[in-house]
């Protein structure tokens, strides 16, 4: 990989910025607990990762609708019921999201050499809540509300391409999600890069996806050792 080629690097938020499936896990298991649902969180996560795209694949609506849709898929699967509080929930829980321990360093050292993007499958105002936890400031911040689509719609890409204004090879997209974002990026003809934050866990809140990454690193952290060593 050219790393000189590059000017850009976009970055998937949720899941290889922030730890989001501590933050998922965090409000889902408690209450469903206090319910008697007795699943484990693998269960959950599975679950998770089933919903997600299902709900994103329908008609656009918000991250937020989106959210609350999941959050009564699992209380249909576990047969109890949620309030409209409840679903709503787990959105609002977003705000308290934290980042991976090697995230803030990384986008740091990133930032020193690369103009910095966002692209995300969420609402403008839930980005707002995370982006103090990043600290890092972004040049650009696509989300799936500016699209009016979820990735891995090629939509969400091209109106990236189209507001950095920068050929797609000096684009590298890097992403912890082999559907949502490397399989697009590739189709794209977009350099990727896998964060591969799973690193043989037995579940994950993210669909798999058979596709090969340009490059696979473990973390943000490792991502800045090897773009800057050249």
């Amino acid at each position: 990989m050219d790393w000189k080629q590059f000017e850009w690097i976009s970055f998937d938020c949720y899941g290889t910025l922030i730890d989001w499936e501590t933050g998922i896990l965090g409000y889902l298991r408690p209450l469903m607990r206090a319910k008697g649902c007795d699943a484990d969180d693998s269960q959950f996560l599975t679950l998770y990762s089933e919903f997600e795209p299902r709900e994103q694949a329908r008609a656009y609506r918000t991250y937020r609708e989106v959210l609350a849709s999941i959050m009564r898929a699992f209380a249909t699967e576990f047969r109890v019921d949620v309030t409209a509080a409840e679903a709503e929930g787990l959105a609002d829980s977003i705000a308290g999201w934290k980042p991976f321990p090697d995230t803030v360093q990384g986008l740091r050292e990133l930032k020193s050499r690369y103009q910095l993007a966002i692209l995300s499958n969420i609402d403008d105002d839930l980005f707002a809540r995370t982006a103090k936890h990043l600290e890092v400031p972004f040049d650009m911040v696509v989300t799936a509300q500016q699209a009016g689509s979820y990735k891995p719609s090629h939509r969400n890409f091209e109106l990236l391409l189209q507001r950095i204004a920068v050929p797609r090879h000096r684009l590298l997209h890097a992403a912890e999600s082999l559907y949502h974002d490397v399989a697009p990026a590739r189709e794209l003809g977009i350099a990727n890069v896998w964060v591969n934050r799973r690193q043989n866990k037995p579940a994950a809140a993210t669909k798999v996806a058979d596709v090969q990454p340009d490059l696979e690193v473990a973390s943000i952290g490792e991502l800045a050792r090897v773009a800057l060593v050249t």
